[in-house]
């Protein structure tokens, strides 16, 4: 039997992938309070929900044209921009698109705990696309993990008296289906092309489409427009279509992506932990027990992977 040699520069790499990990899903975390910052309430509304979905995804593209020259990345093949324009589609719309408008109607703290169950939905599509198998105790803490959701949202609910379901809730699974399928193919391609390439290709890709777009949804009311809520249209389209990405691929490329990926189990945490200084959403218990409750079923699965 021979036994692996594991160097100290080994360890080290490991480490630091775990921690860009971590930073990655606070980065990300920080996405539902401080979109909900961009967007407004439905009775006090800021910027279109429209406008930050394009305008966030066109800033990103800026920002990646700029590092691609800089670094001089080659041009992706024809195969890769097929995988690129999956993780564009999921990634730079689907997700901050149906995320912002479900932000005008529930709370940051009620979608993290929705969201919650993102390792899930992407350990589905990855099951669909790649091919991957996992034991069927796996899909049962898949589905488990799907009633606690749902029977948080229908507690939760707001609009019926605290009993049934918000529209938004299915803007929200939308958004995690969305966001799984760009996670998927934007992993798929990214031993090929770099970790910071990946979403600076998917980012400049569709800059032809959303800058027009954010050009023409700019606000007529733009100096009406609280700082508050520019500030949070900055962090999401800087930060979390952009350079969030760079610490979370990176992560997973030094971690181990089976390793890293966990670090998104303390997302729900995170968010409600940013939820209240930013919006002054003070986590109940109700919706803390379900976060503990989701994140536990996502924990178990990926045991049983």
């Amino acid at each position: 039997m021979s036994t692996a040699t594991v160097s100290p520069h080994d360890d080290a790499r490991r480490l630091a992938g775990f921690w860009l990990g971590v930073l990655g899903t606070a980065c990300f975390a920080v996405t539902l309070p401080a979109t909900r910052l961009a967007t407004g309430t439905v009775d006090d509304p800021q910027l279109a929900p429209a406008f930050v979905t394009f305008g966030r995804a066109a800033m990103a593209g800026l920002l990646s044209a700029l590092f691609l020259l800089v670094v001089r990345s080659p041009w992706p093949t024809a195969r890769q921009w097929r995988m690129l324009s999956m993780s564009m589609l999921g990634n730079a719309v689907g997700f901050p698109l149906l995320l912002a408008w479900a932000l005008r109607s529930v709370t940051a703290t009620h979608a993290a705990v929705i969201t919650a169950l993102l390792p899930l939905t992407t350990a589905m599509v990855a099951a669909w696309v790649l091919h991957q198998r996992a034991r069927p105790a796996f899909w049962v803490c898949a589905v488990l993990g799907s009633g606690l959701v749902v029977l948080f949202a229908w507690l939760r609910a707001g609009g019926h008296g605290g009993f049934g379901f918000e529209p938004a809730d299915l803007l929200l699974v939308g958004a995690m289906v969305a966001a799984s399928v760009g996670y998927v193919y934007g992993a798929k391609v990214t031993p090929e092309l770099g970790a910071e390439q990946v979403i600076c290709w998917v980012c400049l890709g569709a800059l032809p489409v959303t800058l027009p777009l954010a050009w023409w949804l700019w606000p007529a009311n733009a100096a009406d427009i609280r700082p508050s809520a520019w500030a949070g249209f900055v962090y999401v389209g800087s930060v979390s279509m952009w350079a969030g990405f760079f610490a979370w691929y990176r992560g997973l490329d030094w971690g181990g992506a089976l390793r890293v990926s966990q670090t998104q189990l303390l997302q729900p945490f995170l968010a409600m932990l940013f939820a209240w200084p930013l919006l002054g959403e003070r986590p109940d218990l109700l919706s803390i027990a379900f976060a503990l409750a989701v994140v536990a079923t996502v924990f178990l699965s990926r045991k049983l992977r």
